[in-house]
């Protein structure tokens, strides 16, 4: 597992090239719908926003974060647009400017946080390092929607291990968004980085097995892609359905993407 500083220097790389994508945009830009129903790049910005928000007071504030948390209501939906409510009236220049203020105060937090301590959050507490990297697989998901609002191929670098190590750690969450229990037997996850490192997760003797670019299997947890539209092989009964419902995050899954609605490299 990466160290904490090593996971902050690539969270604050990740936002860096998100940063520069954002401020190419003209106001208008903002306001392009995004492949999210209903979200146009403004709401993903704003998602972004109140999400890092969130992160810098948990590292920052643990107890102001609990209070929060504990002020949440039990529907889904109406805690993401009262968060999204906090930003989204802003015109584009003061989103984004709030926005890089909050990703930088959560990053500043996260690395002052005891590397071998936990930080709470929504479900349980984590290591920061390990909310270091939700916060990269969030900006990978929601970039990736601002990347295909404006018809743009990103460019993928090894940083993206972070974001498969947590998804691997999170495996099961696909099964438990949708009130199902994971099978008992350990998967095999074998990925290739951008770079083209082989990277492996799991016992080498698994039967239930993942294979493919690393960069689809990050498309699949984030639902940024359907299955169908990457290079991932899954061999096992299990590991084939598992491709249909993997998720990286908690909460709904969401309508995810459709098969076809993106060609495969796209």
């Amino acid at each position: 597992m990466a160290g904490l500083r090593e996971v902050i220097q690539d969270l604050d790389a990740d936002g860096d090239e998100l940063d520069a994508l954002l401020a190419s945009l003209t106001p208008e830009q903002w306001a392009t719908p995004t492949p999210a129903p209903g979200w146009t790049i403004a709401h993903q910005v704003a998602h972004l926003a109140a999400t890092f928000r969130m992160a810098g007071l948990a590292a920052a504030d643990p107890e102001g974060f609990k209070n929060l948390a504990g002020s949440l209501g039990p529907d889904f939906d109406a805690n993401v647009h009262a968060a999204l409510s906090q930003f989204l009236p802003d015109p584009p220049a003061v989103l984004f400017d709030r926005w890089k203020a909050e990703r930088g105060a959560a990053s500043k937090a996260l690395a002052a946080a005891d590397p071998a301590g936990f930080v709470p959050w929504l479900v349980n507490p984590l290591p920061p390092s390990i909310l270091a990297s939700a916060g990269m697989m969030e900006m990978f998901a929601h970039g990736q929607d601002i990347a295909d609002a404006l018809g743009v191929r990103r460019t993928r670098t090894e940083r993206l291990g972070h974001l498969v190590a947590f998804a691997v750690r999170t495996w099961d969450f696909g099964y438990l968004a949708r009130g199902l229990t994971a099978p008992a037997e350990q998967f095999r996850f074998d990925l290739v980085s951008p770079a083209g490192t082989q990277w492996g997760f799991g016992p080498e003797d698994a039967t239930q097995r993942v294979e493919g670019p690393a960069e689809d299997f990050c498309l699949l947890v984030t639902r940024r892609r359907h299955h169908s539209d990457l290079a991932l092989v899954a061999t096992g009964e299990h590991a084939a359905h598992w491709l249909e419902i993997a998720q990286a995050y908690r909460g709904p899954a969401g309508e995810g993407r459709e098969a076809g609605q993106f060609s495969q490299g796209s």
